[in-house]
């Protein structure tokens, strides 16, 4: 490091990172090859024993080859501007900057950018854009899309106008098109910056950012720092808090690394919401694996990449004892043993050629580095200097090239030891404490993902499988973030007043604060009382509404939301001098407000509130439309599509779903087709119906509608595909299963009642039995079985319970 010149970046690193734990900021373990510096360890830069976890030093800083180091450091997202702002405040805001990056004119981006100059039609050009496959790891340009896609060919062929668009669009591909900022990356100077490079302003930013990228920086001779926020840190910090709430301390880094509950709970593969482990195929490998050691955790991050992830079955087979390992050479077991022979690691590739070869670290690092770049010349002269030092050492010749043959396919997909190891870290942790504080690391992960509901949605079905209650938004209990709860049955997840939709997290905060401060609201009037209508608008108050979030007051939804002009006049009307005495988003001392009285009005049904809380929330939150159908969804066969995902199998399903919404498009034949978006208990997924389905079946395919679908998935990679062969309404398909009703009544009175309704539904043409039990007051019990067959359905059912002195109703 000193003969490097570097001891300066290393101290640099270290002292922000300093600044930053002792003032609660969560820090990552670590992050590249820096793990594998056991002085980055000592200065607590890292929080990996190198020697422990088999790091090397040469694989960050090579003493045979001089080179930038590179420190990648994770800081919780949530206060990874503080640490920039603390460097500013330090070395000068005129010495440190951000690095600026270029966005180049890909093959799409382009080819709208042309079209609109050429003043096409947008769907035109959006068309002609579609024909060019999409790949964000490996871009496709313009040209291989010529040469690979028949459609744009024709395209280009048939339309002189698009002709043009697409030579146009050839000769600008690849130029710079926009500036912005590098995600993570900031320098620093040792005087400011305008004397030794070009300085940009980004408007979206008050932090100035080089005009040179990282390229030409490191050229200009300046160090690149890399502030990364990762959302886990923020997930395990607030985990913490909330722990710490009942009064138990967790310091993560004394956790021991071999919990038995945390590796019994990998090896089911219920890893929601772990870090780097909770893809559905990371959880079929994981139930394979069985992991019992943290050394597994970091062979499975480095080895679930495309290329490696042909070494898993191995891999599981060689710890299960079902395949023997083979090390190469007897000298090379202790290198091999970890992974049971299966080369994994970039820093194996060293060890390989400093044990066989007795090549240097340093050396062996040039030699990984060659065999990446598959430089044929340099490859030769590698070959050479290794066999050579292997025959050296007693290896034989024949054998010697054969190993090196074999090291060479390995390093060029091989993974760096010391990111894995440092990613394991922060993954086991997350693992942790979700076996031993589910509830809270539930509730720490909910927050995170406060505005995306698909996630919310996905960690909902996952309290559901761990039995954590989770209850409803409420004003009155609530906070703007996920909370823990005692319910009756245990701790709970409260739901977060900010995870409405359009409520705003600035607001419901200010909610929540004059909430803790002044009390509870006790009825609407006191609510409106107290909150300003001009920042609590019309949409929030739409919105927690439909949501329940005003339920513990007025459980009347339909009320209240008809009712909502009413409150926000009454909110208006409020003395003038509230606009004084504001501080923020609430009033100080207030005149009451008058009462407020709201019109009277029946409630939502069960299916309309589910609607309006799906509206609101983003998903169904409280129940789900296909809760009513029961043991009917069994007796037709219809799977959840989460376990049809989770499987993986092609080939034909039953599905039941809800329908979200519909997108119909026309294929380039003039064929109508739909997208359509369902959901079912288990989660939301898409289906697309085809020309012969969709005109035989478009006017169920209604927001709102339930469905019995008939049809096939397909995958690509671990990404379904489903596609419909046939599509009935549910209520149809549920009546043929002839579900039966057991209804329980206190006396007779409500039999002429029940049996009306029963035969006003399809002129009572059915196939379900209805038994009535009604409780005499003696005690006894008398059966009644209701001649003919009934169309039992949802609404039905529904029906049913709404006639006065009707008690509990069940599906038989």
């Amino acid at each position: 490091i000193t003969d490097m010149g570097f001891p300066g970046y290393f101290l640099i690193v270290a002292d922000f990172i300093h600044w930053s734990k002792e003032r609660g900021i969560p820090v990552g373990p670590g992050r590249g090859s820096g793990a594998g510096s056991v002085v980055a360890w000592a200065l607590t830069i890292t929080d990996l024993d190198p020697l422990r976890w088999g790091l090397l030093f040469e694989r960050f800083l090579n003493p045979e080859r001089v080179s930038m180091p590179d420190f990648d450091i994770d800081f919780c997202q949530d206060r990874r501007d503080e640490v920039i702002r603390y460097v500013q405040d330090k070395y000068g805001r005129d010495r440190v900057a951000q690095i600026i990056t270029f966005g180049k004119l890909q093959a799409r981006a382009v080819l709208r950018d042309v079209g609109r100059v050429l003043e096409m039609p947008y769907g035109q050009v959006d068309r002609i854009c579609k024909l060019v496959p999409n790949n964000p790891a490996d871009p496709v340009t313009l040209q291989q899309a010529i040469e690979s896609e028949k459609q744009f060919r024709e395209e280009i062929d048939a339309d002189e106008t698009v002709g043009k668009l697409v030579e146009t669009g050839l000769k600008l591909e690849g130029l710079y098109r926009h500036a912005s900022t590098h995600a993570a990356g900031v320098v620093i100077g040792d005087r400011p910056l305008d004397e030794l490079i070009p300085l940009y302003r980004d408007p979206r930013s008050d932090m100035p950012v080089t005009g040179f990228n990282m390229k030409f920086v490191e050229k200009a001779g300046l160090v690149k720092f890399d502030f990364l926020g990762l959302k886990t840190l923020t997930v395990l910090d607030k985990a913490v808090k909330l722990v710490a709430d009942h009064g138990v301390e967790v310091d993560l880094a004394t956790i021991p690394l071999d919990d038995k509950k945390t590796f019994k709970m990998l090896a089911r593969g219920e890893t929601i919401g772990v870090f780097q482990l909770e893809s559905v195929g990371m959880r079929d490998v994981l139930t394979r694996l069985k992991a019992d050691t943290f050394e597994d955790i970091i062979a499975v991050v480095a080895l679930y990449r495309p290329g490696p992830m042909e070494n898993i079955p191995s891999y599981i087979a060689r710890k299960h004892g079902q395949e023997d390992p083979d090390y190469l050479y007897p000298t090379l077991e202790g290198i091999l043993k970890e992974t049971f022979g299966i080369m994994i690691y970039q820093e194996q590739v060293m060890q390989i050629a400093q044990e066989l070869s007795g090549f240097t670290l340093g050396n062996a690092d040039l030699l990984r580095r060659a065999m990446g770049k598959k430089d044929q010349a340099e490859m030769d002269r590698q070959r050479h200097t290794f066999v050579d030092g292997a025959k050296a050492k007693g290896v034989p010749e024949g054998q010697a090239s054969m190993i090196f043959d074999q090291v060479n396919k390995f390093a060029g997909y091989g993974f760096n030891k010391s990111h894995a190891a440092a990613y394991a870290l922060v993954a086991y942790q997350t693992a942790w404490f979700k076996a031993n504080y589910p509830v809270e690391f539930m509730a720490a992960s909910m927050t995170l993902d406060l505005g995306n509901t698909d996630k919310l949605n996905l960690f909902r079905q996952e309290l559901g499988r761990l039995k954590i209650p989770l209850l409803g938004p409420d004003i009155n209990a609530s906070g703007a973030e996920f909370r823990v709860e005692e319910a009756t049955d245990g701790a709970g997840v409260r739901y977060a007043l900010a995870a409405i939709k359009n409520v705003g997290e600035a607001a419901m905060a200010a909610l929540v604060a004059e909430r803790e401060e002044n009390g509870a609201f006790a009825d609407v009037g006191n609510f409106t009382d107290r909150v300003d209508s001009r920042v609590v608008n019309k949409r929030q108050l739409e919105n927690l509404v439909r949501a329940g979030a005003f339920d513990q007051i007025n459980s009347n939804r339909r009320q209240l939301f008809n009712g909502i002009e009413t409150i926000l006049r009454h909110a208006s009307a409020a003395p003038n001098d509230r606009d004084s005495n504001q501080i923020g988003l609430f009033g100080g001392e207030e005149a009451p407000m008058p009462q407020i009285t709201l019109p009277e009005t029946a409630d939502y049904s069960p299916t309309e509130r589910m609607r309006e809380e799906f509206d609101a929330v983003g998903f169904y939150l409280s129940g789900h439309p296909l809760d009513a159908y029961g043991k009917s969804l069994e007796k037709i066969k219809a799977r959840p599509s989460a376990e049809i995902i989770r499987e993986g199998h092609p080939g034909p399903v039953n599905l039941a779903g809800t329908v979200i919404s519909k997108r119909e498009r026309t294929s380039g034949k003039g064929n109508r087709y739909a997208f359509v978006q369902l959901s079912d208990a288990s989660g939301i997924y898409e289906i697309i119906v085809f020309s012969d389905v969709l005109a035989n079946c478009r006017d169920l395919l209604e927001p709102g509608s339930s469905l019995f679908i008939k049809g096939n998935v397909k995958f690509e990679g671990e990404q379904p595909s489903f596609s419909a062969n046939g599509i009935e309404a549910l209520d149809a398909v549920a009546s043929r299963a002839a579900p039966g009703l057991l209804v329980s009544l206190s006396s007779e009175q409500p039999i002429e009642a029940l049996s009306k309704v029963l035969k006003d539904a399809n002129g009572g043409r059915g196939r379900g039995e209805v038994l009535v039990v009604v409780n005499l007051e003696d005690g006894r019990e008398v059966e009644i079985d209701l001649q003919g067959g009934f169309a039992i359905t949802p609404e039905i059912r529904h029906q049913v319970q709404s006639i006065p002195g009707i008690g509990d109703v069940r599906e038989i």
